[in-house]
């Protein structure tokens, strides 16, 4: 939804990376998950849902949609990575990042890369739910 709202603005671009690489849900939500990513010279290219929305999720490389995602910490970092340093994003204006629930490596993963990717800031949204202080 927040990604969403980013794009209302038809003047800003917008990217969601599901970094739920075991429970990637961004491809239903966002209502492109029978597409597939492309892979060229420059990297890879993330899916647009629309003009100025685009998405990255592992979801887009599996032969089957319903295959399940069964990686350990380097294997999920190192798809982290190259979320954030090998697709080919193009100048946005705002990068969602949909992360999975508790506190996972994913989240100190994404932190340290987004250093390393030249980002130059970024806001942290958390949901206030009881079950969500759970995880």
């Amino acid at each position: 939804m927040l990604a969403h709202a980013f794009a209302s603005n038809p003047a800003s671009t917008v990217g969601i990376m599901d970094t739920d690489i075991c429970g990637p849900s961004i491809p239903k939500m966002m209502g492109v998950e029978q597409e597939a990513i492309h892979v060229s010279n420059g990297g890879w290219s993330p899916v647009w849902v629309s003009e100025n929305l685009c998405a990255m999720s592992v979801q887009f490389m599996l032969p089957n949609r319903d295959d399940a995602v069964i990686w350990r910490g380097p294997k999920k970092n190192g798809l982290i990575k190259q979320f954030l340093m090998d697709v080919e994003w193009g100048e946005l204006d705002f990068l969602v990042v949909d992360t999975p629930p508790g506190t996972s490596d994913e989240h100190l993963s994404v932190n340290s890369y987004l250093k390393e990717s030249g980002v130059d800031g970024a806001v942290l949204v958390t949901t206030p739910q009881e079950v969500s202080l759970l995880d």
